[in-house]
């Protein structure tokens, strides 16, 4: 048994501890890794990665099934399931390197592939060893939430973390859960052939702002995905290849497999957080704006923290606490600025508040500003006019944006860069956007608030009328 010091000690090697680790160890403080699973945590193996690897191979068949409107043969793609899984697990390997234990023992981090647990309030057993650190930062993550629905465990299901795995197309997914993860799989497993039906205890989306979800799922039911919202699962039954979803409402859905796509759970059972004098919450470990948990030495970060669960949270979680425990400055997350996107076709976007949420924080004081898809030239030349951009202002300034359509998960920034900085809807207004661009949407709707104010205004009128009558 080996006793070991560090400046830091990082438990969990996905997204934020990765960025922790190399930010700290580049810095010059010493730092301890431990990672019991896979380098590059949920992001890389089974999360945003992979998904969006699989989402690319049923764009392109999709695309090759409705070509026709640009002036080139629809032909059916014929789809090599296995092959598209083959095309994820290249993309994983060829980001694995970034992620690495070789990467990171390169940059001088001390690497430890065991789990962390705690052992008192200032030392971690893992594997052998025993650590102690000035600081220590949970970076663990979170796993698939698999509810204890009645059958569910004599029937076989997948997660995220085994369905890129599997090799077989299936013929007739039921997916539980109707959320991001699991429209965007739906999406994607009806472009690659099956057949796909989301049973959605609520409303699916339900998260994002209910005027732009209905884009989303409008194009989706479209496509072939049957979404049957308000349907509780009470039972689940069958065996491989054929299995049973009862409603509550006695609703019956049958298919071949089942993905389980219902949330997650922050992942805490592992680390003894008792011992070491560490709360948690139902989302998971309790943090202030600072990262800090109740134990002042330790802070937890990313998924494992509770809020919003996003790899890019997780970064900026990241370097928020190395200011605050490298330097000992103060240093506090806040999440108004915080964007998150949906990558099924259209996408779907949102950064601070919704429509809704505005009206009830600022009631008449706020205006909501509108664009479609439909008035931009590129989106037109595409054929991709479905889609709608609405900008929340409050006296001068926008308080959140909401995007579905084409790229909203790239126009989203801009609106996370406004709203991290405050700045003024004249700064979106003032910039020059290349033309024809899916961009231009984001000027537009500035303009779009500007318009009354300058083409409606008797005043303006009247001030335009005097000077080009004094005019030379």
């Amino acid at each position: 048994m080996a006793k070991l010091k560090a400046d830091l000690l990082v438990i969990g090697a996905g997204s934020g501890g990765l960025s922790v680790a190399a930010g700290a160890v580049q810095m010059g403080a010493s730092v301890i890794l431990l990672e019991g699973h896979k380098m590059g945590g949920d992001c890389l193996n089974f999360g945003c990665v992979p998904s969006k690897a699989l989402i690319a191979s049923a764009k392109a068949a999709h695309g090759q099934a409705h070509a026709s409107q640009y002036g080139v043969a629809d032909v059916t793609p014929r789809v090599d399931y296995a092959a598209a899984k083959d095309h994820v697990a290249d993309v994983i390997a060829q980001i694995e390197p970034v992620d690495s234990q070789d990467r990171f023992e390169g940059l001088g981090v001390q690497v430890i592939r065991e789990f962390g647990a705690f052992i008192s309030p200032t030392e971690v057993k893992a594997g052998e060893d025993i650590i102690t650190a000035r600081r220590i930062v949970i970076a663990t993550g979170s796993s698939p939430l698999v509810p204890p629905i009645p059958g569910l465990d004599t029937v076989p299901y997948e997660t995220n973390e085994t369905l890129f795995d599997l090799r077989e197309k299936p013929e007739y997914l039921l997916i539980i859960g109707g959320g991001p993860i699991g429209m965007e799989m739906a999406q994607a497993h009806v472009r690659l052939g099956s057949k796909v039906t989301v049973i959605e205890g609520q409303k699916a989306l339900g998260k994002d702002d209910p005027e732009l979800a209905s884009i989303v799922l409008d194009k989706l039911r479209a496509e072939g995905v049957e979404i049957v919202e308000g349907a509780m699962a009470a039972e689940i039954r069958g065996s491989a290849g054929a299995i049973e979803v009862q409603a509550k409402d006695g609703r019956l859905f049958k298919g071949s497999h089942l993905l389980m796509a219902v949330g997650r759970k922050s992942n805490t059972d592992r680390l003894n957080l008792e011992v070491a004098g560490i709360e948690t919450t139902r989302s998971g470990i309790k943090v202030d704006a600072a990262m800090k948990t109740t134990n002042r030495r330790v802070y937890a970060i990313g998924d494992v923290a509770g809020g919003l669960q996003f790899t890019h949270v997780a970064g900026y979680h990241a370097g928020v606490i190395i200011r605050s425990a490298l330097f000992g400055l103060p240093s506090k997350a806040k999440t108004s600025h915080i964007p998150w996107a949906t990558y099924t076709d259209p996408e779907l976007a949102q950064v601070g508040l919704t429509e809704a949420e505005a009206r009830e924080a600022h009631g008449d004081a706020l205006e909501v500003v509108r664009f479609a898809y439909e008035h931009n030239d590129r989106a037109i030349a595409e054929r991709k006019t479905t889609g709608l951009i609405k900008v929340m202002v409050l006296k001068g300034r926008p308080v959140g944006a909401s995007i579905a359509g084409a790229q909203a998960g790239e126009l989203i920034s801009l609106w996370a860069l406004a709203l991290a900085n405050r700045m003024k809807m004249s700064q979106i207004a003032a910039m020059v956007a290349p033309y024809p661009t899916i961009g231009e949407i984001n000027k537009r709707a500035a303009g779009a608030y500007f318009s009354p104010r300058l083409f409606d205004n008797p005043k303006v009128k009247w001030v335009v009328g005097l000077v080009q009558r004094w005019l030379p």
